[in-house]
């Protein structure tokens, strides 16, 4: 029987499949019966799963990440789709086919790597031109930038997506720093290649999307900064270092990429080529979250249930296009 997908699962389907399971918890009702409350996900998008009257002995069978066969029924909770299952077994990973399971860009891996290498190629300062080389020629690691996701949920959150999100963003840039000269282009460029580089350490994503230790520890900002430190002193030792102001400009576009505190930014934008980094992060994050929160919406009405992160409802049925 062919795998049941997340995307085509509707309200009170029931459902008997297969389905990748993350970051189960055991939690407690108003009245004290225990539940579970997990992500299923399979390449097509995720759902919650909650499991009620549960026993400690059940959940201790789970894994933290892992395949699971589930029988349970689908049903619309606050606008979202979630299952209610009924009965779980875990199943070996070699059972299942990983490609059914993890989401992966649709985008032309090779040519957008290829695009984003000869963008970079824009960078005519001497010293960023070869830290940004020093990062281009570790293969294992662009490897790993090729593959990452950008981010668990948000947005980009498939194999694949750090790429696609990166490749974006200097495409944007690249459009409109023409309109900005006083804005340090190599900055920019360099800012924008860097800014998520450390998604590849912080995140794990060879069977499922997590984090790793290191990344809950010290998160991609962090990280970030001492690869580029690491690095930094590497090509210094080889005769071509990056001016030390320069540096220093590059590792707050680092840090204050998010733009705000609440956000996770250390620092706030404080220089131009900041600002507009941050602002294409955003852009790019946001209409990607968009398009795929209308695309992938389960209900039937012309606008989607309330999304918290962006506080609003979204439309989901514009003018054709032209």
């Amino acid at each position: 029987m062919s795998h049941l997908f997340i995307k085509d699962i509707t309200a009170g389907m029931q459902v008997n499949d297969i389905y990748m399971v993350t970051q189960p918890v055991l939690r407690n009702t108003t009245r004290g019966d225990l539940y579970i409350a997990m992500y299923l996900s399979d390449c097509t998008g995720r759902m919650n799963g909650r499991m009620w009257q549960v026993t400690q002995q059940l959940y201790a069978q789970l894994p933290t990440e892992g395949f699971v066969q589930i029988r349970g029924k689908s049903e619309l909770y606050q606008g979202s789709m979630q299952m209610v299952v009924n009965d779980i077994q875990v199943i070996e990973p070699e059972q299942v086919s990983l490609s059914d399971y993890l989401p992966r860009t649709d985008k032309d891996v090779a040519g957008m790597f290829r695009e984003t290498k000869e963008m970079l190629l824009a960078i005519e300062d001497a010293g960023l031109k070869s830290l940004v080389d020093e990062f281009l020629s570790d293969v294992e690691l662009m490897r790993q930038f090729c593959t990452a996701p950008a981010a668990m949920q948000m947005h980009h959150s498939y194999l694949g997506g750090l790429l696609e999100h990166t490749h974006n963003m200097l495409k944007v840039a690249s459009a409109v720093l023409p309109r900005y000269p006083k804005v340090r282009p190599g900055l920019v460029l360099a800012g924008i290649f860097l800014h998520d580089i450390a998604k590849t350490c912080e995140m794990s994503y060879k069977m499922a999307f997590g984090y790793t230790d290191q990344g809950q520890l010290l998160g991609h900002i962090v990280q970030a900064v001492q690869m580029i430190s690491k690095r930094a002193d590497i090509i210094a030792q080889k005769g071509t270092p990056v001016d030390s102001q320069t540096l220093d400009c590059l590792l707050h576009i680092i840090v204050s990429h998010h733009g705000r505190y609440e956000f996770g930014s250390p620092k706030l934008p404080a220089i131009p080529e900041a600002v507009m980094v941050n602002y294409i992060d955003d852009l790019d994050a946001k209409m990607n979250q968009v398009t795929n929160l209308i695309d992938n919406d389960p209900g039937n009405s012309n606008w989607t249930g309330y999304i918290r992160a962006l506080e609003t409802k979204l439309y989901k049925n514009p003018p054709a296009a032209e």
